[in-house]
């Protein structure tokens, strides 16, 4: 099959996939948990395979970590958030890496430039910071990183390091959700937001740090 064909047939797919899945059916937590529930012992391996095709469709990545804590507790729940979330970032790299700028117009950024020239300089930290503060979404960080040329291991390596902290807040999140206790749902909450509060709160400094700001 002559590789234009190609490309436009899996263009084709996954572009019916993210129609479907974005304008037909709204994907929830309580989704993603009773369909990897649906599965028993498959569960988990079911969840691995929605997460690892996440990028290829959009999927959001916070629906799928409170789903996966509302279907398996906070643990193995984390375990199964750092190996799904982990094989998305994967994705996106090859992606990048397969298909550079020719799927994912990121020139429509307008940090975009100076977020490569810097990723190609200090690989590990940019993708560590930006897993730890996500100033960008995470399967365009993963897609960046892929087109900056990021070493897989150094990339690999600062996703999973980078992605912990947010993985403990969704996991118990969810996890909570599922008890029903209120103790543990307000717990959890005040975990969740002041996870956000620091987010928000060094996202400027970050981007200055960073030198992703316009100035």
């Amino acid at each position: 099959m002559p590789r234009p064909l190609k490309l436009s047939l899996i263009l084709t797919v996954f572009g019916s996939v993210f129609y479907i899945t974005h304008f037909h059916y709204e994907l929830r937590p309580s989704d993603v948990r009773d369909i990897v529930l649906s599965f028993g012992w498959w569960g988990p391996v079911i969840f691995f395979i929605i997460y690892a095709i996440g990028p290829l469709i959009f999927l959001p990545t916070s629906v799928l970590s409170l789903g996966a804590g509302l279907a398996f507790g906070v643990w193995p729940g984390i375990l199964y958030i750092l190996f799904g979330a982990t094989a998305a970032a994967v994705t996106g790299y090859v992606m990048a890496r397969l298909f550079g700028r020719s799927i994912l117009k990121v020139e429509s950024y307008p940090w975009s430039e100076r977020l490569f020239t810097q990723m190609e300089q200090r690989g590990f930290l940019y993708v560590f910071v930006l897993r730890l503060i996500p100033l960008v979404s995470f399967d365009l960080l993963s897609y960046a990183a892929g087109i900056a040329n990021v070493q897989f291991k150094s990339f690999l390596l600062a996703t999973v390091l980078g992605m912990i902290p947010g993985t403990l807040a969704y996991s118990f999140l969810g996890a909570s959700l599922a008890s029903g206790s209120i103790t543990l749902i307000v717990i959890a909450a005040l975990v969740f937001v002041t996870l956000l509060g620091a987010i928000y709160y060094f996202r400027e400094p970050v981007k200055r740090w960073l030198g992703l700001t316009s100035d």
